[in-house]
């Protein structure tokens, strides 16, 4: 009855016609034929209940159609599909074009920011953006220069705009936004030039904002109750943040935003993660520095934290927390539970109670991990939930302007923002990884806003006596913290994956290869070289009675900065050009959205 009343009482203040388009974008995500958002849907599980492309028929794929976005940077996320019509998006200066779909790929409508260049000396690792959002008949963008954008679907026409930032002090955007009821949840990126992270939610009516929360700082600023915000089943009590942090250190901390979110419409409870404290030498801000390097748990409406949990306290790596938390139902301990899996940056993946935040599994993923013993999992210990870490890794204790060598995984992580999926068939995540790792020297760097605030030297390369390569793409069980199986691959997977009912997942590799595999076994199905190297999020839809799987080529990001940039010195890319210095051997610059479906038959 009180919830009849409420939504009574929703409809007489007028905003009945929010929550029935919220109905509406939740019905069309569970519309397979289409795909609505970037990670398919609300639990981030990146899984497709289609099936005509399957594990016996995937070796015949052929490619559709393809289209060229014009742009010759890295391009991550991938394109929606709303009903005839696909949206796709570029990095820099992040053009958006409307497709249709029953002519061709004939382009509708494109839009074409005007933004100032200078956004893009101060975008740490490539111009990269991680796709657009539907709801309520609008497109939302989130340019490099935090300008957020709505455009309507069916026009391309601006239905509002808002800045979400100052990119002269070096905040951009490179996040995908996520529709959540009447709002849109922004975030924000800029960890190495001393940003502040947060994470903002604006009216998808008009753009004005309704809530934004920090990820450190005051409490009130960082929406959190020192009496009801818990972390592992605890208050976190007043000043959590400010505690952490040394005198005003807090204001320049980092905790950036700029990966993936997810909502549980049941719990009414958005997730998400926050990146690495400034500087990245940690003898100048002691303490734990939290809530960097958190997940959080907020209230969709009012912003407010239920529970967070920081995974690495006191970063001493650059291994940022904002990894995709996948929301799945299964089973721990040999008992059903709602759960959020994390694969993070730092090696662990973590699997935790999405409805308390009670950590249930904290386990490697890839067995190069040695910065860190464990995760202590005993919950009567002063350690409770904290990594054991080793000191031969540890950057502070090895102290400034010393090169500490052979850190498992490198500061990229064991993988970074590209995300997962899960099969509730084989109740699997199946995750892209990064095999590599580096040596990390701490220098003493001085804030200057706008200006690189980094303070380390990085050389990465593959993980020792291993198999040589820089990747493994994995089936984990999120349950008993297990790797089920494990494919090599030359260089990190950076692309997101994509499963499907047909018991087949896709991933895309740095060379450029769209790959199928079985995902029972992970035996290789299909493959098909791309015009570039695959850092896109592969995605599938049906048309016309045919269902297709398609997927953005075009090398960069972190891992392909030296090609996409022109970057030679080895330590440039925040160490990633010498590790990856031979990926142009393999792949050129590009910038193709390559569909595929079966043949006629």
């Amino acid at each position: 009855m009180k919830r009849l009343i409420s939504i009574l009482a929703a409809f007489c203040l007028g905003s009945g016609q929010i929550a029935l388009a919220n109905d509406d974008l939740m019905k069309e995500a569970d519309n397979a034929n289409q795909w609505v958002m970037q990670s398919g849907n609300y639990a981030n599980t990146r899984y497709s209940t289609l099936d005509q492309i399957n594990q016996d028929n995937v070796n015949k794929l052929q490619v559709a159609w393809s289209f060229s976005t014009g742009v010759l940077r890295g391009h991550e996320g991938g394109p929606l599909v709303i009903g005839d019509m696909m949206y796709v998006h570029a990095p820099f200066p992040n053009t958006v074009f409307a497709l249709d779909l029953n002519d061709d790929g004939r382009i509708v409508w494109r839009y074409e920011p005007k933004q100032d260049p200078d956004v893009i000396p101060v975008m740490c690792c490539d111009t990269v953006n991680r796709g657009v959002a539907y709801g309520d008949g609008k497109i939302i963008l989130h340019q490099a220069d935090t300008t957020v954008v709505a455009l309507d679907a069916k026009t391309g026409k601006v239905a509002w705009t808002v800045k979400n930032g100052d990119a002269s002090k070096g905040e951009t955007g490179t996040s995908a936004p996520l529709v959540v009821k009447d709002k849109v949840l922004i975030g924000i990126s800029g960890g190495e030039f001393g940003v502040r992270g947060s994470l903002t939610a604006y009216n998808l009516a008009d753009g004005k904002m309704a809530w934004r929360a920090y990820s450190t700082g005051p409490d009130d600023e960082m929406l959190m109750d020192p009496e009801k915000t818990m972390e592992l089943g605890k208050p976190v009590g007043k000043d959590s943040s400010l505690k952490s942090w040394e005198g005003d250190q807090w204001k320049i901390g980092g905790g950036t935003t700029w990966g993936w979110y997810s909502y549980d419409p049941e719990l009414n409870l958005i997730y998400y993660g926050t990146g690495n404290p400034s500087t990245w030498n940690p003898s100048q801000r002691p303490g734990d520095n939290k809530w960097s390097m958190t997940i959080f748990a907020r209230d969709a409406d009012t912003g407010m934290a239920k529970w967070v949990y920081q995974m690495t306290p006191h970063d001493e790596w650059d291994y940022d927390g904002v990894n995709e938390m996948v929301l799945a139902d299964i089973p721990v301990d040999g008992t059903d539970r709602k759960v959020l899996v994390h694969p993070d940056r730092n090696g662990f993946a973590y699997t935790l109670d999405r409805e308390t935040g009670e950590l249930l599994v904290a386990k490697k993923y890839d067995p190069a991990v040695n910065w860190a013993t464990e995760v202590v999992m005993d919950k009567e210990s002063d350690q409770y939930g904290r990594p054991q870490v080793v000191a031969q890794y540890s950057t502070e204790q090895n102290g400034e302007d010393v090169n500490s060598t052979n850190v498992c995984p490198a500061a990229l992580g064991t993988k970074d923002q590209q995300p997962s999926a899960y099969s509730p068939e084989t109740k699997l995540f199946y995750i892209p990884t990064n095999h590599v790792c580096m040596d990390y020297e701490p220098y003493r760097v001085s804030y200057t806003a706008g200006q690189a605030y980094v303070g380390a030297t990085l050389s990465m390369y593959p993980a020792p006596e291993s198999h040589g390569g820089m990747g493994n793409f994995i089936a984990w069980d999120a349950g008993k913290g297990e790797i089920v199986w494990s494919l090599p691959e030359k260089f990190s997977v950076w692309s997101g994956a994509l499963a499907t009912a047909g018991n087949v997942v896709f991933y895309g590799t740095l060379e450029g290869y769209l790959k199928a595999v079985d995902a029972k076994t992970g035996k290789e199905l299909y493959r098909f070289k791309t015009p570039s190297g695959v850092i896109g999020n592969v995605m599938t839809y049906s048309h016309g009675d045919k269902q297709y799987v398609a997927v953005l080529s075009g090398v960069g990001g972190w891992a392909g900065i030296g090609l996409a940039a022109g970057l030679t010195n080895p330590n440039e890319g925040l160490g990633a050009v010498g590790g990856y210095a031979a990926l142009s051997d393999y792949t050129a610059l590009g910038g193709t959205l390559t569909v595929f479906t079966l043949p006629n038959s």
